[in-house]
């Protein structure tokens, strides 16, 4: 059974993958803006046009070197293409982030925030869940000091009044539209809404495991043995949160159910937040998200996301704290069974379990169900080969699959 506060009839989250950021933070490494990539007519709508135009449009940041797609590439599904824990921004691009940019694709199902009739917090956008829309989502990335770092709305308001496709804006959303800072800078987030929603690319189901589904392809002998590991609630046990049957509307597997775990990730010294020892992130009870700062049984908590594509990542989890999927798939099924691997043991030889979050939220932690339950001594549920196997299997979630001829 779950903690208090996940679905009773769901079993637990077992690859993480790091939730949903926005259009965040990128290496501010360029040493001058590159110019905005042209726009290729997919039958997209004027405003959604408008959204690729502005989500790959340098110049609305504050260094005028970074825009959505500098951390969330078209070219790597959407997500980053380094493996730095968190990504850099600000004024002169050298701010670093607080959380691990995920991928933006598949977000277009994703449900907005709600708690099920059991309790189970549900859905949203972002890693807490807070962002109610992918409008709403977009927001934060051109304000926030360690992302695009603009001081106001009116200051990216200004910026887009430069841009080369200004006439085009005027001419979908109005012509004195540039006149209200507000109702311009809403205009463009639905925009970028338009365009998540209506981008093939952002949601293609076009990956081997999706055309295996479809009988078009066959998986090989490992990625069987990975698949039934994947799904077995004895073993793996990653279905339990990461769904990898259709829909019975035939609809394919997202690899998420949108709720929540708290999985105990170490804590990461690559993030410079992380040298003040008062500094945790908590999830859903903040600092980021504020509504739940009540619901001291929610620290720690993190949205499960999709695992499609999560072979093209190279930083896991929220904080970034893994770069490696072979030992982020070991952390799941050796945490509790040889703790010392991944957390720092102290002064007086114990491990320091757990130790990203303040020790009176650490029984919030998931210990209670497959892989989680297990003490050190027992075996891991999975075998180092199992494991392999696993990642090989994850590997066929990638889009864009292609068979040989």
């Amino acid at each position: 059974m779950r903690t208090h506060y996940f679905r009773a009839l769901l079993l637990p989250a077992a690859l993480l993958l790091a939730s949903l950021a926005a259009c965040s933070g990128g290496s501010g490494s360029s040493s001058s803006p590159a110019p905005t990539p042209p726009v290729v007519d997919a039958g997209l709508s004027p405003a959604a046009k408008l959204g690729e135009l502005i989500f790959k449009d340098q110049s609305l940041s504050a260094s005028g070197k970074q825009s959505c797609a500098t951390c969330h590439s078209p070219d790597n599904a959407h997500g980053p293409t380094n493996n730095l824990s968190a990504q850099l921004g600000g004024a002169n691009g050298d701010v670093q982030g607080f959380r691990a940019a995920p991928s933006l694709r598949y977000l277009n199902q994703n449900p907005a925030f709600f708690f099920a009739k059991d309790g189970t917090p549900t859905g949203g956008i972002d890693r807490d869940g807070r962002a109610q829309s992918l409008a709403e989502q977009a927001e934060r990335p051109f304000l926030a000091p360690h992302e695009m770092a603009n001081a106001s709305k009116q200051d990216v308001v200004d910026k887009l009044k430069k841009a080369p496709y200004v006439e085009q804006f005027r001419a979908q959303f109005g012509a004195a539209i540039l006149d209200n800072a507000e109702q311009a800078f809403s205009r463009m987030t639905f925009a970028l809404q338009k365009y998540q929603l209506e981008d093939d690319e952002f949601h293609p189901f076009d990956s081997k495991y999706d055309q295996f589904l479809a009988g078009k392809v066959k998986l090989s002998a490992q990625e069987l043995r990975g698949l039934a590991l994947f799904n077995d609630p004895t073993k793996g046990n990653c279905i339990g949160c990461h769904t990898s049957a259709r829909g019975a509307d035939g609809a394919p597997p997202l690899f998420t159910d949108f709720t929540f775990d708290n999985l105990g990730v170490p804590r990461n010294k690559k993030l410079a937040a992380t040298a003040d020892p008062a500094y945790f992130d908590l999830g859903l009870c903040g600092p980021d998200r504020t509504d739940l700062a009540a619901r001291t049984d929610l620290c720690g908590a993190f949205k499960v996301p999709t695992l499609r594509n999560v072979a093209t990542r190279q930083t896991f989890f929220h904080n970034g704290a893994f770069d490696n999927l072979k030992d982020v798939v070991a952390f799941y099924v050796r945490r509790d069974t040889n703790p010392e691997e991944w957390y720092p043991t102290g002064a007086d030889g114990v491990v320091q379990k757990f130790n990203d979050l303040p020790p009176q939220y650490r029984k919030n932690v998931n210990t209670t169900e497959v892989p989680y339950n297990r003490q050190p001594g027992m075996a891991p549920a999975l075998s180092p080969s199992e494991i392999d196997d696993v990642v090989t299997f994850l590997g066929t979630l990638t889009d864009g699959y292609k068979s040989n001829p």
